[in-house]
């Protein structure tokens, strides 16, 4: 049956246009077989992440609360210079209730901090993520009293 009025068959038409949509998926698929060095690698959908008050996972969070039951001790302004594999670094601000006269009457201060997450392991109730177990605080100023200007803590959340 003519189809188009010319003589010819449609059949032909429809096989050209087929051929053309495979050369292009052939062509797309080739350009996603390129060699591993001419593509930028991606992400890793699993990464290392620090565990919060609420059990949440995250990866290079703003703020992260050190003081689960009370608030009153809480890092602000993360910004993560790495975050890898063994090891995250952030520099911020660790706002710190003096708690005078007392903790709901108090002051929020502020303390600059270098910030490092460490110790990697397995976390436990989410098989095959693993988690940051320990954080130093570097204080690059002054430290709240009666904090030494080093410290590190395991975060067991």
């Amino acid at each position: 049956m003519d189809a188009s009025g010319d003589g010819r068959s449609a059949r032909p038409a429809r096989l050209r246009g087929r051929r053309a949509g495979l050369l292009c998926a052939a062509a797309a698929l080739a350009a996603l077989a390129a060699p591993a060095s001419a593509q930028s690698a991606p992400a890793d959908p699993y990464p290392v992440v620090v565990v919060d008050c609420f059990s949440t996972a995250q990866v290079q969070p703003e703020e992260y609360i050190l003081a689960c039951g009370d608030g009153n001790n809480r890092l602000v302004g993360l910004h993560w210079r790495t975050w890898g594999a063994g090891t995250a670094t952030a520099t911020g601000t660790d706002m710190v209730n003096d708690c005078r006269p007392y903790c709901a009457a108090g002051r929020f201060r502020p303390y600059p901090v270098e910030v490092t997450l460490s110790a990697p392991r397995p976390w436990p109730t989410h098989p095959g993520v693993q988690r940051f177990t320990v954080i130093r605080l570097l204080y690059t100023d002054t430290a709240p009293e009666p904090v030494h200007k080093d410290v590190t803590y395991k975060l067991v959340y």
